[in-house]
């Protein structure tokens, strides 16, 4: 996690003040494109992720497109977190408004909240594949060869480390069957594997992700295919999928398949349904502008993000695809 004088504007490490909450005087007047109704909350805050990562830009480009179409009341604070449990931490606690996460994480919090501060859906943004990244020299060609060796698995309160865990476990595995263990995000992990201080790491993204092309771009490294593990895994939680990474997004010797999760836009039932609709159908109005952010972005689209299953969407999202026949 970087520190504040290498953030970008309008971003907050967690926890700063995350519990402050700033009452907007009356009458605030929002830009030419604000939309009627009520007023948004008095303080709209977005879990986003590590930098860097496609979370944290896709927020940040998020909040540009929300201040530039809805005016300044409705560009979130974008905290940089450690990922998927964490934000999903900071939405049900009510210290975030709005939070980016992958499905699983999701539903395994949401079972559990009623009441104001229950996980909605506003959209299913785009889906992230599973990287297990190895030297391309490396002995390691497959997830079995990982027993012994020395392998991070994401930090706590990541979406992937659950992930990591899960495939290790399907491999009969486990973490205990790993030579060391380091829980590290994605720059220090980046910087571990450059040093040859592990083997391994697995990180859960969108692609490309930044982090690991620059990683990729100094030093060949080659993605383990997760296929043999797939249909277990799959059987076991049906939430994910089957994906492939292209030979051409890291440079890589061929196309590898890997573990695909989808992930969510997420507000709460205390979200008002106009303030809801709005965030949602300028954030479809601007995304090619979405698209420039984040690469992956460029699947973003209204008639796909209704399928946030097994998260309910908000009714503002619903009134929105619904009149733009997505729904």
């Amino acid at each position: 996690m970087t520190g504040s004088a290498g953030r970008a504007p309008g971003t907050t490490a967690f926890p700063r003040r995350l519990l402050l909450r700033t009452a907007l005087a009356a009458g605030t007047v929002l830009g030419a494109a604000a939309c009627t109704g009520p007023a948004p909350p008095a303080r709209l805050v977005l879990a986003g992720g590590v930098q860097p990562g496609v979370y944290i830009s896709l927020g940040r480009a998020l909040a540009e497109v929300w201040r530039d179409r809805l005016g300044t009341a409705f560009a979130p604070e974008v905290l940089t977190t450690a990922g998927s449990t964490q934000n999903m931490q900071l939405l049900t606690s009510g210290a975030a408004t709005l939070a980016i996460s992958q499905v699983d994480v999701a539903a395994d919090v949401a079972g559990g909240v009623t009441g104001p501060n229950e996980p909605m859906a506003l959209a299913r943004l785009y889906d992230d594949v599973t990287h297990l990244v190895v030297r391309r020299d490396s002995r390691f060609s497959t997830l079995d060869d990982l027993r012994g060796a020395r392998v991070s698995i994401g930090p706590a309160g990541s979406g992937y480390q659950p992930i990591a865990r899960r495939l290790l476990e399907v491999a009969g595995i486990g973490v205990d069957g790993l030579g060391e263990r380091a829980e590290l995000g994605l720059p220090d992990a980046v910087a571990a594997l450059r040093a040859d201080r592990i083997d391994a790491f697995f990180w859960s993204g969108g692609v490309p992700t930044d982090g690991v092309r620059a990683l990729a771009a100094e030093l060949p490294i080659r993605l383990l295919d997760l296929g043999a593990q797939l249909d277990r895994m799959r059987e076991r939680f049906p939430v994910y999928s089957v994906g492939t990474v292209p030979a051409t997004t890291y440079g890589l010797p061929g196309p590898v398949s890997c573990l695909s999760v989808r992930n969510v836009l997420l507000a709460t039932a205390a979200l008002d349904d106009t303030t809801a609709r709005s965030l949602v159908e300028a954030a479809f109005t601007e995304q090619p502008r979405l698209a420039q952010a984040s690469p992956a972005a460029v699947t973003i689209d209204s008639r796909s993000a209704i399928g946030t299953q097994p998260l309910p969407l908000h009714p503002g999202a619903v009134d929105f695809y619904r009149s733009s026949k997505g729904y």
